[in-house]
């Protein structure tokens, strides 16, 4: 519940954010009438990527026999590179988002290009919704679909009023360090949906175990109990792994400790940040 709430505050203020670029170029051109345009936009991105989200999870629910682990270990796996590759995107990126959406914005709206104005929204609205659709998807495979969805929709609403604090209320949210401290989360979350995507690839033989059990901590928090459910959930806790599971398990965060500096290191001499 917790990582379907962290991803969907996150996604949903990334999407609040751009929505609200897009409207204020409008409002600053004296074209707010085509703000409808954006809304259409948004909306439709939006609905594509339920609709996504949908098709993936009736998906894994129709898979049987050795199909079902396969599906679930690769589309761990997935998520939790999208995840990643998000964070260090946003970090590479993130400081010209804010340029480059307005000089598009201002191009479709200089040529009176509604088709050009909803594309705009739209595509920059999709990437968001997929990345978030393929999350939940994955979430969904280590809790309840009712308690992702639960903390997807608690998410979303505490976005939605984020996102009105941004741009209406006189308060501003330090969005630099939402988004580190968000990230930060999420890094811990994506290891979690390695080392269990593996453990499932483990389970078919496609990765191998090496060592089945590398260490069994069972009798001290088992993993049907509360807190080790609370662990799996949020970190992909495994009381007894194999050695390739916890292999990928350290192996991700070296890699996210050497690719993160690198990715800010890339972004400073970038223009100016992006402020709200």
């Amino acid at each position: 519940m917790l990582a379907s709430f962290v991803l969907v505050l996150r996604e949903g203020l990334e999407a609040a954010l751009i929505i609200g670029i897009t409207l204020g170029v409008l409002s600053k051109m004296k074209r707010s009438r085509l703000a409808h345009v954006v809304w259409l936009g948004a909306g439709a991105a939006a609905l594509l990527s339920v609709g996504a989200a949908i098709a993936l999870h009736r998906l894994e629910l129709e898979l049987q026999g050795a199909a079902e682990p396969i599906f679930e270990g690769l589309t761990l796996l997935l998520a939790a590179g999208v995840v990643t590759w998000m964070i260090l995107w946003m970090m590479r990126q993130g400081r010209q988002v804010r340029n480059a959406l307005e000089a598009q914005v201002q191009t479709a709206a200089n040529r009176g290009q509604r088709w050009g104005l909803f594309l705009v929204a739209f595509i920059a609205v999709l990437r968001e919704g997929i990345e978030t659709a393929i999350f939940l998807v994955a979430a969904a495979l280590t809790t309840t679909a009712t308690q992702t969805l639960v903390g997807a929709l608690a998410g979303l609403a505490v976005a939605a009023f984020l996102g009105w604090i941004l741009f209406v209320a006189t308060v501003r949210l330090d969005v630099h360090r939402f988004f580190l401290v968000t990230g930060a989360l999420l890094i811990l979350f994506a290891a979690g949906l390695v080392a269990q995507g593996v453990h499932e690839l483990n389970e078919v033989g496609w990765i191998p175990a090496v060592v089945e059990h590398l260490w069994d901590f069972s009798p001290w928090i088992s993993a049907t109990s509360t807190l080790g459910q609370a662990l799996k959930t949020l970190f992909g806790y495994n009381p007894a792994p194999s050695l390739t599971e916890f292999i990928a398990y350290v192996a991700y965060f070296l890699a996210v400790l050497v690719g993160l500096p690198l990715a800010g290191r890339k972004s400073r001499p970038s223009a100016s940040s992006v402020k709200a």
